[in-house]
């Protein structure tokens, strides 16, 4: 996918206007809120285990190159192909290449955000390879003229019942239907040759396992089989070298929260965990197995003031909970990642520069970093990025300005008092006797959408002297 996060405000605004998307993103907060609310009752120890999976993370990114040598080592002994890629770009040479030397003219993928980064689709058809999106949610978007996810977990959330239908009614030239399973039916009976006539698949890998060599795909609908267990001959596993656990043991601690977390499951309805080709013996199975592993500008967080954020298992809790992102959606985002997350990766990956609005995209109310899996401290990393911009003067004179003015008063206690006081007593006759102020000066960019409270006309320090 091409950066486009240089464009957030002007996307941000358009999607704050479209009532459909806005009644669409509810579905948030009625499914994937609250199934995460109860799911984690189940766990005697839920902030026990999320401690657990944070250091058993960690042990694998702080020696992330120990981990990625055994796994390598482990993976060829047992008949798997390791490759690495530096760049995005690499990384679909690499598979293209793979899909020329076993002569592959279709390939079936599961959903992966890797190979979104990697535009990975586009690579292959260039190629005149036809890659066909398995997953429902991509298949969806693949067949709406190649439309980007808006969700990491659940790509085609903006969407509704209607929308789906009209398309479906549209591009498989049949009668339209709006019975949720009649649809998923109508899909599984076209994605059905595909599967059938597939020569190579790819799949996502929610985790690479050290000690066994081995790939995790997580799903709820069974495509991942599909790609791997029927007629492809060649299976190819795409994902970043962070994805890496040591032992089988971490990913036991870490599936305890990634469906939880994700979609408010126990567990997900597919776990597989695949290694090595089909062997003699075997009933099904690929001939051919593929690692893929993506750097992607991962390594330059390693070692960083951003290297928590390398321990994320992508299950989407930040994104689903963020008030931000229940307001404007992931296309807004303008890449692969969108939410806190995103806001994150997408200027650790692509550059600060090509996305100066993300570290803003956020109220830096702490709620990503209370519901995060393995405690990513999200709203400090914004804040860092934050800072980031303002030393290299991304951001507007006048706000750098700004942060100037109130950082120089504020290192002078008397006066920001004398100040601070000046300022209440101005807003309050700017309140004209009203409970909130519409219109304010060199600030329209609050009060064009949100009514400011009106304060009082006493600093805090005034009201506490008074009640204390």
């Amino acid at each position: 996918m091409q950066v486009q996060s240089m464009h957030f405000k002007q996307r941000a605004g358009q999607k704050l206007a479209d009532q459909r998307l806005q009644q669409n993103l509810k579905k948030l907060s009625t499914k994937f809120v609250s199934g995460r609310a109860s799911a984690i009752t189940e766990l005697d120890d839920f902030e026990g285990t999320r401690d657990a999976a944070k250091e058993r993370r960690m042990r694998a990114i702080e020696n992330l190159d120990v981990w990625l040598a055994l796994f390598e080592e482990n993976a060829t002994r047992a008949g798997a192909t390791v490759l690495f890629a530096e760049s995005a770009e690499e990384a679909s040479r690499l598979v293209v290449e793979i899909a020329q030397k076993h002569g592959v003219k279709k390939v079936t993928k599961s959903k992966s955000m890797v190979s979104e980064e990697m535009a990975l689709n586009k690579a292959l058809e260039a190629a005149g390879i036809q890659p066909v999106e398995t997953d429902l949610g991509e298949y969806i978007l693949q067949i709406n003229d190649n439309e980007a996810p808006s969700h990491i977990i659940a790509p085609v959330v903006h969407k509704d019942k209607e929308e789906i239908s009209d398309l479906f009614a549209r591009v498989h030239q049949r009668p339209r239907l709006t019975d949720i399973p009649q649809m998923t039916r109508e899909a599984r009976e076209i994605l059905r040759p595909h599967f059938l006539s597939s020569d190579m698949g790819v799949t996502g890998g929610n985790f690479i396992i050290a000690e066994t060599g081995s790939v995790a795909v997580v799903t709820n609908e069974g495509n991942e089989g599909m790609c791997t267990i029927l007629p492809p001959k060649v299976h190819v596993v795409v994902t970043g070298i962070e994805k890496v656990l040591p032992t089988l043991e971490d990913f036991a601690t870490v599936m305890r929260l990634l469906p939880r977390s994700a979609t408010g499951q126990s567990i997900s309805n597919y776990v597989s965990l695949l290694t090595g080709p089909r062997r003699d013996g075997d009933q099904d199975g690929p001939e051919h197995m593929y690692f893929v592993l993506v750097d992607g500008g991962r390594t330059g967080l390693v070692g960083s003031e951003f290297q928590d954020m390398l321990r994320c298992i992508r299950c989407g809790a930040c994104m689903n909970h963020c008030p931000v992102y229940q307001k404007i959606g992931g296309h807004s985002y303008g890449w692969v990642y969108p939410g806190p997350m995103g806001s994150v990766l997408t200027p650790s990956y692509a550059g600060v520069d090509k996305a100066v609005d993300l570290p803003q995209a956020s109220t830096l109310c702490g709620e990503c970093h209370v519901v995060c899996p393995v405690k990513i401290p999200l709203p400090d990393l914004l804040r860092k990025l934050r800072e980031k911009q303002v030393a290299q003067h991304l951001r507007p004179g006048f706000e750098r300005i700004g942060l100037t003015v109130w950082a120089w008063f504020a290192q002078r206690p008397a006066l920001y008092r004398v100040a601070s006081s000046i300022a209440v007593r101005a807003l309050r006759v700017l309140a004209r006797g009203r409970k909130t102020i519409s219109r304010l000066p060199f600030a329209r960019g609050w009060t064009d959408y949100r009514e400011m409270p009106a304060p009082s006309g006493k600093t805090f320090r005034e009201l506490y002297r008074e009640r204390k």
